[in-house]
């Protein structure tokens, strides 16, 4: 495992984390979630990732019980807030009632005492900037919380948490966007808005909700056992990765197939060795419904991508990744 320091902190990061989303406390039974998490430390894995909404809190509390015996400073562990965990009116958003009761209840559900790096899990255009903010640099000052980060906020929404953030000395170091070679929307504005800030990126979903593993392929039907396929991951499945079971794009995913192979990889490390060339991102984070999926995955760690690699991957997808800034979020 390589690590990398996240933005212009201090802090360092595995440059592969292991996310949770859709799998713990939905897709996976507790004993082979907590398998995954073993695996993903065996293999030097550090940065865990997680948010209070998945799996309605159940992931926080899986991952809380998967690390308990772990020694607390020999990892990094990420939550967010904003999406709803209950019906009340105050139970989402990033108001500072929210954000302080949020942060309670993931510190309990994860059994531990901070939280390395607090996401706000969207933009709340119902609350001001310097609620939220002022919200964060309490939790900050009380050692709850040691940095902050962002998740698909648009570039000129970051800029501004950022001004707000160095007036309140806040260390807002991380931005959670989706990346991979098909979701190329932050490339324009939103990297180079972080790269002024000293903000790294962490990125999410760098195998495009699975079509990068390769798995689905032209005119064929969903595999059995897919996200595509459980009633945990096809609504998520449908809203984010539909677009991309196009005939022309799983023709394509098969070219990249060749394109791995020829460098000695699976198609899922290739995709992820693809998002770690850029400089700009401190860790992808992978999920896994089985062990084997970490171990496998993870080998694209330290692998460096040639420029005729790169040249043949963007030749293949030229037209079809989606760049468009204003779709970030």
């Amino acid at each position: 495992m390589n690590y990398r320091k996240l933005g212009a902190s201090g802090l360092s990061v595995s440059e592969i984390a292991f996310g949770n989303w859709i799998t713990h406390g939905a897709q996976v039974d507790n004993e082979t979630a907590r398998a995954c998490v073993h695996a993903a430390i065996d293999a030097g894995i550090t940065t865990f990732d997680t948010a209070d909404v998945y799996a309605e809190t159940r992931a926080e509390t899986v991952l809380g019980e998967a690390l308990k015996e772990m020694r607390r400073e020999s990892f990094e562990l990420c939550t967010k807030v904003y999406h709803p965990t209950g019906t009340g009116a105050n139970d989402r958003g990033l108001s500072r009632k929210h954000i302080m009761e949020a942060c309670h209840a993931s510190l309990n559900r994860l059994q531990t005492d901070y939280i390395d790096v607090y996401y706000a899990h969207r933009f709340d255009s119902t609350v001001s900037l310097e609620e939220t903010f002022l919200a964060f640099s309490d939790l900050v000052r009380q050692g709850k919380v040691l940095y902050v980060g962002v998740s698909e906020w648009t570039a000129e929404q970051i800029a501004k948490g950022a001004s707000l953030a160095r007036e309140l000395r806040v260390p807002l170091v991380a931005s959670q966007p989706q990346y991979s070679m098909l979701w190329r929307v932050i490339e324009a504005e939103v990297i180079p808005a972080c790269e002024r800030e000293g903000i790294g990126q962490v990125v999410w979903s760098p195998l495009a909700q699975g079509i990068l593993s390769g798995k689905y392929l032209p005119d064929k039907p969903v595999p059995q056992e897919s996200r595509a396929s459980t009633s945990a991951g096809a609504p998520f499945f449908e809203q984010l990765a539909g677009q991309w079971l196009r005939t022309e794009v799983l023709i394509a995913v098969s070219k990249l197939s060749s394109i791995a192979h020829e460098a000695g990889l699976t198609l899922p490390q290739l995709a992820i060795a693809w998002v770690l060339q850029n400089p700009q991102v401190s860790a992808a984070i992978i999920g896994a419904s089985k062990p084997e999926q970490v171990q496998e995955n993870v080998k694209a760690a330290g692998i460096r991508l040639g420029s005729e690699t790169m040249k043949q991957i963007d030749h293949v997808i030229a037209g079809l990744a989606e760049r468009d800034p204003g779709k970030t979020g």
